[in-house]
C-alpha cells in the first residue's frame, strides 16, 4: 500500500512538473506595464509579447516595436489585432522567427509619436532616450540595428516611418500599415497646425509661425524625407509598406511609394482589398512578421 502511494506522489509531482514547463514554454502577453518618464512627466504604459521558451531560457531575442493607431493605445494590437495568437501561429509554422512585441501607449496626456510642433509634448524624444533603453535593459532584447525592427498601423504607420527614416541606424526593417504620412505640402500643414487648441488652462495657443511649421513639415513628411533624405540611409532600412485600395490614406502611401521608385529605392509596395480597419491590419501582421524575420536571419 505504501509503494503504491509513493508511485502515485511521484506521479502526481511529475505531472506538475510538466504542467509547469508546458505552461512557461508559452508565449505571454502583459498589457500594464508602466515606466516612469522624466520627459513626459508621469507613468507611460505599454504592452509586451514574449515568445514561447522566452521564460524557460536564457537567450535574448529580436524585438519588433509595434505601434498603434490613433484612438487606440498599448492595448489596441493585443485585443482588436490578435497579436499573441497572430504571432504564435508564424512561429510554430516556421515564417517567423521567435522575437519580442513591444507595444507603447501613445494616446495618454496628448495623442502622437512625435514631438509637438509647440514643444509641450516631446514623445519621440521619450522614445528613443528612455522607452527604448527601459525595454532593452527590462528583457532580454538585442540591441543592434540588425535585430531592431518598426511597424505599426495608421498614425503608428506614420510613427514607423518617421521612427525608421529620423533613426535609420537603429531599425533593419520598417513596416507601415495603411499609414498616416501626414500633411501633403506646406499648406495642409499650415492648417493643421495651426488649428483652434486650448491647453489645460483652457487658454487658446498661440499661432505657429510659418517658418516653423514649414521646418516640421519637412522633418515629419514620409514624402518630403524620401525625397531629400541621402540615399544610404533610406536604403539601410528594408521597407514594407501595405495599405488597402479603399483605405482613405491610400493617397499619401502612394505618393510615398512614387517618391521611392523615382530615387530606386527597394521596397515592398503592397495594395490590397480593403479598408481602415482591424480586419486589414489583422490579415497583414503576418507579412510583416515574417518580413521583418528575414533581417533578423542569416541568409
Amino acid at each position: 500500500m505504501k509503494s503504491i502511494l509513493t508511485i502515485l506522489i511521484v506521479y502526481a509531482v511529475l505531472s506538475s512538473s510538466h504542467a509547469c514547463a508546458q505552461v512557461t514554454d508559452r508565449s505571454v502577453v502583459y498589457d500594464a506595464r508602466t515606466l516612469p518618464s522624466e520627459i513626459l512627466s508621469g507613468e507611460r504604459n505599454y504592452a509586451v509579447y514574449l515568445p514561447p521558451g522566452y521564460q524557460t531560457s536564457q537567450r535574448s531575442y529580436p524585438v519588433l516595436y509595434l505601434l498603434h493607431g490613433s484612438g487606440d493605445d498599448q492595448t489596441g494590437w493585443v485585443q482588436f489585432g490578435e497579436v499573441q495568437h497572430i504571432a504564435d501561429k508564424a512561429i510554430a509554422d516556421g515564417t517567423a522567427t521567435p522575437m519580442v512585441i513591444v507595444m507603447p501607449d501613445a494616446n495618454t496626456g496628448q495623442r502622437g509619436y512625435f514631438n509637438d510642433i509647440r514643444g509641450g509634448w516631446n514623445y519621440e524624444d521619450f522614445f528613443f532616450n528612455e522607452f527604448m533603453p527601459h525595454i532593452e535593459k527590462t528583457y532580454r532584447v538585442k540591441s543592434d540595428k540588425r535585430y531592431r525592427a518598426v511597424g505599426g498601423l495608421s498614425m503608428g504607420g506614420g510613427g514607423s516611418f518617421m521612427y525608421a527614416l529620423h533613426h535609420p541606424e537603429l531599425f533593419s526593417s520598417a513596416c507601415p500599415l495603411s499609414a498616416s504620412v501626414g500633411p501633403l505640402n506646406v499648406e495642409d500643414a499650415k492648417r493643421r497646425y495651426n488649428r483652434p487648441s486650448r491647453n489645460e488652462q483652457d487658454v487658446e495657443s498661440e499661432p505657429v509661425p510659418d517658418d516653423e511649421i514649414e521646418a516640421y513639415f519637412k522633418r515629419h513628411s514620409a514624402v518630403q524625407l524620401m525625397e531629400s533624405m541621402p540615399e544610404d540611409d533610406v536604403k539601410s532600412v528594408r521597407w514594407y509598406i501595405d495599405c488597402g485600395d479603399d483605405d482613405f490614406l491610400y493617397e499619401g502611401n502612394s505618393l510615398v511609394h512614387i517618391a521611392m521608385r523615382k530615387r530606386n529605392f527597394a521596397h515592398e509596395y503592397r495594395v490590397r482589398d480593403g479598408e481602415h480597419r482591424w480586419s486589414y491590419w489583422r490579415s497583414a501582421l503576418p507579412s510583416v512578421l515574417s518580413f521583418v524575420s528575414e533581417s533578423f536571419h542569416q541568409n
